[in-house]
């Protein structure tokens, strides 16, 4: 998990070098299809198979859908935003899911845990309040990649119980590279600032292919962690994302979020790390009330 928050912004450092030259729709795309060509050799070398049940066919396409959309509104706000403040605001992902599992689904979630997701809430416009001040409604694009990855997270719950990681991460590729390419070849020529392709230079070339290979490596990283230690155990660690990324953003673009922001980040990061501690104290209570007491 540390790894994935070391090269996750990695992929961020990459698509923002690449979308000074180079439109965002065709920085998604390459995303997605440098991540299924690694994909493809690991996938014949572990003998996996390809065969898709008929029923996850739906669920694998709407996933897909969900990434992608998600990474194409993050690659548009940072075209302009720093990484950091961009990244806070999708960190309201987790909050999301929880009120959606608690009022669509269901689920049990006490009002302490219903609480700390508003007050992340409250974090997350003291980050957008600056930036949209500066950047317009730009500021808003990353709350489109929160919403959507927070559906992604939903519905990749059910899938990684019945797919292996690796077929997951090809199949999701696959899926999402044959939406881009015929949008990609449809825009050329029009003039889109989003959509238009170009022939990239070398460098650029060089920050498409990272932005596939840092996406691959560090969704490998996170989906293997989860396979070796509870999600409640790595979901703190995740947030070292956050510095990490605003590091980056400092060293290679002079980006630094600014006084709001940064509160707007300490409250995000302390919601969702008190919204995961209440998760264990009530996982450590369940698990007690299930202990049979001795005769």
């Amino acid at each position: 998990m540390l790894g994935f928050c070391l090269t996750a912004p990695l992929l961020d450092v990459a698509a923002k070098l690449a979308s000074a030259s180079v439109p965002v729709g065709q920085i998604t795309a390459a995303r997605f299809i440098v991540q299924c060509a690694l994909m493809a050799p690991f996938i014949w070398i572990m003998g996996l198979s390809l065969r898709v049940a008929r029923n996850q066919l739906l669920a694998l396409v709407v996933r897909a859908l969900l990434l992608l959309f998600a990474t194409f509104c993050f690659i548009a706000a940072i075209r302009v935003m720093p990484l950091a403040d961009a990244l806070a605001i999708v960190f309201v992902a987790p909050f999301i899911v929880l009120l959606v599992g608690k009022f669509y689904f269901g689920e049990d979630v006490g009002p302490r845990r219903v609480g700390a997701a508003l007050v992340g809430f409250v974090g997350v416009l003291f980050v957008i309040q600056p930036s949209f001040a500066a950047f317009g409604v730009v500021a808003i694009i990353p709350l489109g990649t929160a919403v959507a990855f927070a559906f992604y997270i939903l519905v990749t719950r059910g899938l990684s119980r019945r797919m292996h990681p690796v077929t997951l991460q090809f199949h999701t590729g696959l899926i999402a590279s044959l939406f881009c390419i015929p949008v990609l070849i449809v825009a050329q020529g029009s003039g889109s600032d989003l959509f238009d392709p170009i022939w990239p230079t070398d460098l650029a070339l060089l920050w498409l292919l990272g932005v596939g290979f840092f996406a691959t490596v560090s969704h490998m990283m996170m989906t293997y962690a989860l396979s070796f230690a509870p999600s409640a155990t790595l979901a703190p660690l995740q947030y070292f994302e956050l510095p990490v990324a605003a590091l980056f953003g400092y060293l290679v673009f002079n980006d630094f979020p600014n006084m709001l922001s940064l509160l707007g980040i300490a409250i995000i990061i302390s919601a969702g790390l008190y919204m995961i501690h209440r998760e264990r104290v009530l996982a450590k209570q369940s698990a007690a009330a299930r202990v049979t007491p001795p005769i």
